[in-house]
C-alpha cells in the first residue's frame, strides 16, 4: 500500500483472501458505498461467489442434485465450499474432492450412495474432459500377424475410468437421468463400472471376468497372458474366444486407443 491507495496486486489479494479464507482484511483498503457500509457490500460479493460456486456443483452434479433435493443440495454444496475452496481456474475442477468429501462428512458418510453418485458424474465430467486421440478399431490390429497376437499389448483411450461401487448407485442415476423414480438404495456386493467417451460419456457394467481382463489389458499385459488369466477363470476351452470377444467389444466402443508388439 503506497500512501494509503492499495496496488492492484493488493486488491486482488485481498479480495481472493476475503472469498477463500474469510479474512477481512481487504476492509481496510475499502470506503462505505453510498447506501451500505462496506461490510455489507463484501458479504454480499461474498455470497455472490458461493452461489456461483453451487451453481458449478449443480451443473456437475445434476442426478446427485435431483437425488438430494435442492435444498438439501445447496446445504451440502455450500459445506464442501467451505472445506474445500476453489484453488482452480478452470470451473470444472471445483468438484473435484466431492466424493471424498461425502464420503468422510457427516451425515453424507453413511450413506454410501452419495459418494457413489459423485464419483460417477465426476468420471463422467473426466471422460468428457479427456484429452481427444483417436480410438483403435478392428482394422487397427489386423496387420499384426495370428504368431504375434500373444505377444500385442493394448492401450486404453484417454477417457476409459474404472470405478467400483458398493451400491445400486448406476442405476440410481439412470433412472433419474431419464426421469424416473429411482430405486430404493441397496449395498448388493461389488459393482464393476467401466466409463468412457464415444462421441459422449457413457458408462456400463462389467462381469467379474471382463472387469479383471480390462484392468490387466489397461496395465499393459500382454494378450497371450490375458488368455491365461481368463482359463484360470472360467472353463479353460473358451478362454481364448472369450477373450478375443471381450476384445472385439472393446474395439467396437472405442476403449483402446492403440497396440504394439511387447
Amino acid at each position: 500500500m503506497r500512501g494509503g491507495v492499495m496496488t492492484l496486486s493488493e486488491v486482488q489479494d485481498g479480495f481472493q483472501s476475503a472469498l477463500l479464507a474469510g479474512c477481512d482484511g481487504i476492509l481496510a483498503g475499502l470506503a462505505d458505498g453510498p447506501r451500505h457500509p462496506k461490510e455489507m457490500l463484501l458479504g454480499i460479493y461474498r455470497d455472490d461467489y458461493i452461489l456461483r460456486l453451487i451453481e458449478f456443483a449443480q451443473n456437475d452434479h445434476e442426478q446427485l442434485r435431483a437425488y438430494l433435493g435442492d435444498d438439501a443440495f445447496e446445504e451440502m454444496a455450500r459445506g464442501y465450499a467451505a472445506a474445500h475452496p476453489s484453488r482452480y481456474r478452470n470451473a470444472k475442477d471445483f468438484c473435484a474432492h466431492l466424493p471424498q468429501y461425502l464420503a468422510e462428512t457427516e451425515p453424507y458418510c453413511g450413506h454410501a450412495a452419495l459418494r457413489e453418485l459423485a464419483a460417477l458424474e465426476k468420471t463422467l465430467n473426466d471422460a468428457f474432459y479427456a484429452s481427444d486421440e483417436a480410438a483403435l478399431g478392428v482394422a487397427g490390429v489386423a496387420g499384426f500377424a495370428a504368431g504375434d497376437w500373444a505377444a500385442l499389448r493394448f492401450s486404453p483411450h484417454a477417457s476409459a475410468r474404472r470405478l467400483n461401487f458398493s451400491t445400486n448407485a448406476a442405476e440410481i442415476w439412470r433412472a433419474l437421468k431419464h426421469g424416473s423414480e429411482p430405486p430404493s438404495t441397496e449395498a448388493n456386493g461389488l459393482q464393476r463400472i467401466l466409463a468412457w467417451r464415444q462421441d459422449v460419456p457413457k458408462f456400463r457394467a462389467l462381469a467379474g471376468e471382463e472387469a479383471m481382463l480390462w484392468d490387466e489389458a489397461a496395465n499393459g499385459v500382454r494378450f497371450g497372458v490375458l488368455c491365461e488369466m481368463a482359463a484360470a477363470y472360467d472353463d479353460p476351452d473358451e478362454a481364448a474366444p472369450r477373450a478375443a470377444g471381450y476384445l472385439q467389444g472393446w474395439l467396437a466402443s472405442g476403449l483402446l486407443s492403440g497396440a504394439s508388439l511387447a
